[in-house]
């Protein structure tokens, strides 16, 4: 497939949009990325996400896709021929994995952006705490998952990388962020042992390795935006 039948909407930093990447690049696609400022958002973004006005977005000739699960879900059914499958054949592994990628959302994801945006607003250690102890929290959950679902082998999803892997991992360098601006760890790997050999397979893997985000560029990035996120947590 030429790269100009399939562009994607994004931004370097963005872990949703990291996640279609991975997605593209387990299936062998070829693919252009259209990198967004969102500084201001481009009109091409307005025009294909005029509900959310969000990245990702999925361009794949005429058709757009929005929202990055559904994207992902798009990818791996139009190319369901490829022999890697993302998400599980088995209707109720799949419901599973669905439900674990909701958690990630609404748990691991949303304790991740509120300690950011405590160390925006020059939140002390005390008030930062609780979002400490909720990221704490839903590591030993995903310990326990992985656990579960690997069933002894490498990933979330078995052999190969799946949706909650992907998920999971397209925010792994915004832990490494977290840990450097605070001085603090967040990651203990004597605590989380499967996720911490999880962590190097996934980050290893060829699919991954070209799109995860550098943690020192990241970390630049944290700053430039500090007072951005500062004004948001004030809202």
């Amino acid at each position: 497939m030429a790269k100009n039948e399939l562009r994607l909407l994004g931004a370097w930093f963005s872990p949703y949009a990291l996640r279609v990447q991975i997605a593209l690049n387990l299936k062998g696609l070829d693919y252009e990325v259209v990198e967004e400022t969102l500084n201001p958002k481009s009109d091409l973004l307005l025009k294909s996400n005029p509900v959310h006005k969000k990245i990702p977005v999925l361009l794949h000739g005429d058709k757009v896709i929005c929202e990055s699960a559904i994207i992902v879900e798009y990818i791996d059914e139009v190319w369901s021929n490829n022999a890697l499958s993302i998400l599980p054949q088995n209707a109720y592994d799949r419901a599973n994995a669905r439900f674990w990628v909701s958690y990630i959302d609404d748990k691991w994801y949303t304790s991740i952006r509120n300690t950011i945006l405590a160390e925006a607003a020059d939140q002390d250690d005390e008030a930062k705490k609780p979002h400490f102890v909720r990221m704490e929290e839903a590591l030993e959950r995903m310990e326990e998952v992985f656990n579960k679902c690997s069933e002894g082998r490498a990933y979330f999803g078995g052999d190969t990388i799946g949706i909650i892997d992907i998920a999971f991992g397209s925010l792994w360098g915004w832990v490494r962020v977290i840990e450097e601006m605070n001085g603090r760890k967040v990651f203990d790997e004597a605590k989380n042992p499967a996720l911490a050999k999880w962590a190097d397979k996934f980050s290893a893997d060829p699919a991954v390795k070209g799109v995860l985000p550098e943690t020192q560029k990241l970390i630049e990035f944290a700053k430039i935006r500090k007072q951005k996120w500062a004004a948001a947590a004030a809202k």
